[in-house]
């Protein structure tokens, strides 16, 4: 388990370099106080374990850039992916204070690292939504109600990243798709139409695709308040969810998900294959809209009981 007594910690991610897990998580300073200030406070921490349970806390990755810059307010969820040059490279999603579109601006940039331990920015923003696939509340700016989280990997000779976004036109709460853009070097990026369509969900957060067994395993994240009201009443309150497919481009039937009924309030949890080769789960437990007092990582839980 990792948890600070003096940081909120919840959505996570990790990189394997082959000896130890680097997890890179958001964290914000309990001082706050209230849990809904955090999203407006946070940045990403550090720590690294050799079996997924014992963690060694490190300096954080990064924090939010002086004012003025396109990342100046807080930092949250991305995903990190290694070059063929050995350079890494952490993706990641972004406030700033200068818009006036709080919570709604999410951008997206990146950072390098050599050592997984020292980052430093290269680009960002790299993407803004298509209004022709993706929803935005202002179309001039290109400022979005929903983009962020994203999941970048390799298939197909390309570099491919996954992104939490809303469909323009299909109804709240049945609106969550998951965006898709392609990159030959990791660094410029190009949009394209989204993997998934409409289903019960109003955001699929957190993404990430899996290559388990002799399939491919969507994994995303739900707030059960951003459900339809049929998804709810057809599975229950779930957290976690995952549909499989054929490849790592899907294609993902949305509506046929199923949730990870092991701990219903599992969030934003990475999906990770242990030196044994099982694959398990490292997350936090959402406790939205009661509250969480306590954020921490909790230990594995396995993939399957």
């Amino acid at each position: 388990m990792l948890q600070d007594p003096e940081h909120w910690i919840w959505d996570s991610w990790i990189a394997d370099d082959g000896e130890r897990y680097h997890l890179y998580f958001l964290k914000a300073p309990a001082a706050l106080k209230d849990p809904t200030l955090r999203h407006e406070a946070a940045f990403i921490g550090h720590a690294s374990s050799t079996d997924l349970t014992h963690w060694d806390l490190h300096e954080d990755a990064l924090t939010p850039a002086e004012y003025g810059g396109w990342d100046d307010l807080a930092l949250w969820t991305g995903s990190v992916a290694r070059a063929e040059d050995g350079t890494w490279r952490l993706y990641y999603t972004a406030l700033n204070t200068t818009r006036g579109h709080g919570l709604r601006d999410q951008r997206i940039g990146f950072a390098e690292s050599h050592d997984l331990h020292t980052w430093t920015r290269v680009g960002g923003p790299i993407l803004s939504p298509d209004p022709r696939w993706y929803r935005t509340h202002d179309e001039v700016t290109g400022a979005s109600e929903t983009w962020r989280d994203p999941f970048v990997f390799g298939a197909d000779g390309r570099w491919h990243m996954l992104i939490t976004a809303r469909d323009p036109v299909a109804p709240r709460l049945k609106d969550g798709i998951l965006g898709h853009a392609t990159s030959d070097d990791m660094v410029t990026w190009e949009l394209q139409p989204p993997l998934t369509t409409p289903a019960g969900f109003g955001q699929l957060e957190v993404a990430q695709v899996r290559h388990v067994g002799d399939q491919w395993l969507l994994v995303f994240t739900c707030h059960p308040e951003e459900q339809s009201e049929d998804q709810r009443l057809a599975f229950g309150d779930y957290c976690t969810w995952m549909v499989a497919a054929d490849s790592p481009l899907g294609p993902f039937d949305i509506a046929r998900a199923k949730p990870f009924t092991t701990d219903p309030k599992l969030f934003a949890a990475p999906l990770v294959q242990t030196r044994d080769g099982q694959w398990v789960f490292v997350g936090f437990r959402n406790t939205e809209p009661e509250g969480v007092l306590n954020f921490h990582i909790i230990d594995p839980l396995p993939l399957h009981g």
